[in-house]
This record gives C-alpha cells, sequence and structure tokens, in this order.
C-alpha cells in the first residue's frame, strides 16, 4: 500500500489539480496542494483506513515489480431523477508516475475498474476531472457544475418574508457532526446527483483553529418542534490585505426546506465586522439569488464542471432514473471501445413509472446517434441536447428528435453534489 500511494501526486508533494482557480475553493488565491511528500506515518494510517474500507477498491500497474500507476474506485450511491438511488463507482485518486506515462496504463486500470463496477452491480461511473484533457477519452464528460459566488455584505438585503417558526443556534464541532448526517440525509433524498454520504464523512470537524484562517464556526437551524433541518459551516479568516479582509467563507450550507434555508443565509450574509461573502461548491442555480432585493448583487467569480459520469451498462442506468414526461426514443451508440455491450441501437420507452430500455430489431430505424459522453452528460439532466448535437456529439436522423431528447432527460432544478471524493 505505501507503494501504491506513492505512485499518487497527492503523496510526493506534487500538483493534483490543475493550475486553476478552483470552484470549490474560497480562498482568494488558486487552492493549494499538499506541498511535502507524505511521512511513513501518514502512509501507514492511510492504509490502515483504506484496508478496513469496503467501499474503497484500490487498483495498480506494476512494471518489472515496480508499482509505476495508481487509482481507486469508492462504491457510493447517487441519487438519479425521480428519487431513487443508482449503485455508482467514484474514480478517485489516480496517476501513473512521470516516467511511464503515455504508455497505456491509465487505459488499463480504467478498463479493469469499469469491469470490477459492472461486476458489482454499478452501471455508472462519476470523477472529478483533475485536468479537463484527460477523461473524455475514457468516456466519461461533465454532468453537474459548481460555482463559487461572492455577495458585497451592503448589498445584501433580503425580501420581506415570513417569521421564522424556529431557531438558529451557534454549535460546536460534536453537535454538527451528528447533525450533519441528518440533515443530508433528507437534502439526498431529493437532490439529483447528490451522493449519500459513507460513514466518517465528517468525523474530521473540529474547533481547533487552521493556522491564519480561524476555526470552522457551526450555525444550526431547528424546525418549531426542535428538530435540526439546517446547518452551515463558516469561517473568518485573518488577511493581512485590505482586500481580503473582512470576509466570511460559507464552506458548506444545506438545509431541507425554503424556510431553513433562508434562516441560515439571513445570519450569514448580514455578519457584524465583515464586509464580503464568499461561497464555495454551490449549485448554479442558487436559490439565494431570488431571496436578495438586488439578485445582480450576487456575483459568480469562478465556476467549473463538478462530477463528470459515464454509462457503463446504458440500459440498466437509463431504467433506475424516472421521466417527467412520457415517451420514447430509438438511439444508437457507436464506438463505446471500453464497454462494448452498449454498441447496440437501443428502444427507450418512458411510461410513468415504467421504463424499459431493449435492444431494437434490426428493422428499426434510430432517431439518433450518440457517443457515451453525450449520454453521460445528459443522464442526470443537467446538460443541454441542443448544445451537444450543435458540437456534434449527437447526430439526429428526424426531425424534432432532439428536441424530445431534451424534454425527456431535463430535471429541474439542476443536478448537483455538495462533496467530492
Amino acid at each position: 500500500m505505501a507503494a501504491y500511494y506513492r505512485a499518487l501526486p497527492f503523496a510526493n508533494g506534487l500538483p493534483s489539480w490543475e493550475p486553476a482557480d478552483a470552484a470549490w475553493h474560497g480562498g482568494p488565491e488558486p487552492w493549494p496542494p499538499q506541498r511535502t511528500p507524505a511521512t511513513a506515518e501518514q502512509l501507514d494510517d492511510w492504509a490502515e483506513a483504506d484496508v478496513k474500507d469496503e467501499s474503497f477498491h484500490p487498483i495498480a500497474t506494476f512494471v518489472d515489480g515496480t508499482c509505476v500507476g495508481a487509482s481507486a474506485t469508492i462504491s457510493f450511491e447517487v441519487t438519479v431523477p425521480g428519487g431513487g438511488t443508482v449503485s455508482m463507482a467514484g474514480v478517485t485518486a489516480t496517476g501513473v508516475i512521470v516516467t511511464h506515462r503515455r504508455r497505456g496504463y491509465l487505459r488499463q486500470m480504467m478498463q479493469a475498474m469499469f469491469e470490477s463496477a459492472l461486476a458489482r452491480g454499478e452501471p455508472l461511473a462519476m470523477l472529478s476531472a483533475s485536468e479537463g484533457s484527460i477523461y473524455g477519452r475514457y468516456g466519461f464528460s461533465p454532468s453537474t457544475y459548481r460555482v463559487r459566488w461572492e455577495l458585497a455584505r451592503h448589498e445584501a438585503a433580503l425580501l420581506p418574508a415570513e417569521t421564522d417558526p424556529g431557531s438558529l443556534e451557534l454549535v460546536g464541532a460534536t453537535q454538527a457532526k451528528q447533525a450533519w448526517p441528518v440533515v443530508h440525509a433528507g437534502v439526498c433524498a431529493s437532490r439529483v446527483g447528490e451522493l449519500t454520504a459513507l460513514p466518517g464523512r465528517w468525523d474530521g470537524l473540529s474547533d481547533k483553529a487552521d493556522g491564519t484562517n480561524g476555526p470552522l464556526r457551526y450555525l444550526v437551524h431547528r424546525d418549531q418542534r426542535g428538530d435540526v433541518d439546517g446547518i452551515a459551516n463558516f469561517r473568518l479568516p485573518w488577511s493581512s490585505t485590505v482586500d481580503n479582509a473582512g470576509t466570511l467563507v460559507v464552506e458548506a450550507l444545506e438545509a431541507t426546506n425554503p424556510i431553513a434555508y433562508r434562516a441560515l443565509w439571513s445570519v450569514l450574509i448580514d455578519f457584524d465586522l465583515t464586509k464580503t461573502i464568499v461561497a464555495p461548491g454551490r449549485p448554479r442555480d442558487e436559490p439565494l439569488r431570488w431571496m436578495l432585493t438586488n439578485p445582480r448583487a450576487m456575483r459568480i467569480t469562478r465556476q467549473s464542471d463538478n462530477l463528470w459520469a459515464r454509462l457503463l451498462d446504458v440500459p440498466l442506468a437509463l431504467t433506475q432514473r424516472s421521466y417527467d414526461i412520457s415517451g420514447e426514443l430509438k438511439f444508437t451508440i457507436d464506438g463505446d471501445r471500453m464497454c462494448p455491450a452498449n454498441n447496440r441501437t437501443w428502444h427507450l420507452r418512458a411510461d410513468g413509472a415504467s421504463v424499459t430500455c431493449v435492444p431494437t430489431n434490426q428493422d428499426q430505424v434510430a432517431d439518433m446517434t450518440i457517443t457515451i459522453p453525450a449520454l453521460s452528460s445528459l443522464y442526470f439532466g443537467g446538460m443541454s441536447a441542443h448544445d451537444l448535437a450543435y458540437a456534434g456529439h449527437i447526430t439526429p436522423h428526424r426531425d424534432g428528435a432532439i428536441g424530445q431528447l431534451a424534454r425527456l432527460f431535463r430535471t429541474d432544478p439542476e443536478p448537483h453534489n455538495s462533496f467530492g471524493f
């Protein structure tokens, strides 16, 4: 396991993400990577934790007995349109050492991980792409987005609303660790693209200071019965410059209903001795914008794709989500070299709770030809069929086919997931 970790950039103190302003990072500078190699003690701790984790599935490439490449999948459940969940293989911790790149080792690891995921009954793989040009060649394509927005406190007035019957409280890390799983489970049940949290997800929350960033603070909302229905993690980092002083960073905020959501934001956007509110890793369609007297005051300062999706088993994946309208489509997938069973013409029929996707007869003409990355992007309902067709990823074979595809797959609100892996 120590050799496995040493093949990964983060364990060697090397860059592990594109040198760009990250939309999930609240600081004014680009996200800082781990700058020093992991110690032997850290490697031992990681190995001990991962060996015990049944959801973690590592894979490595060896050349002459030396580990030169590493990757892994984590088994998650992800919420799909309709509120159900689908088993998903989350690809993570991927790297090939610089002396052995461009030899096909990553493709071999991907192939093995796809086959392993299918054997576990996971028809879908997802990842956060460290570099935008790498993973499309394996069939992945963006399916969700995230943004970092800023709001000047003096512009953060809310529209009038009914009095909140609940209550707000600042709590410590111990109470936050208890509240987060409850709130996240409620959010996950209705948010398309959200991941079911694995055990220990919030164990790292602490009341201790993090250098000049200061400690995390935790704001909890309870409904009129006293049940927790919203929580936010925020901090007030110290800055030596006037430009960045007085910034409140909302690192995470979730609520199971609009009342709790508004109540949390009402405090955070009007905090004493602050002038700017920064919220990273947020959905593109943040409802707070429509609660402000001046919606234009909320400025998106960074945006990036979030999760990339890859359908491994087309009929199984498509029949495990629902569709808001009834309809049917015949589509051909051609060119999926890594999952060749997908290279068929499929007949998708959605009628309320009944969804089927079966191979068509040879004499049936497809409505369109679509690439596996395009279908994967559309799967969660947040991408434009028109744009994908305009870019050449979908070829219609009859009038109106793209519009029907768009109406069948689209969801509202857009899919979003609140944490990476």
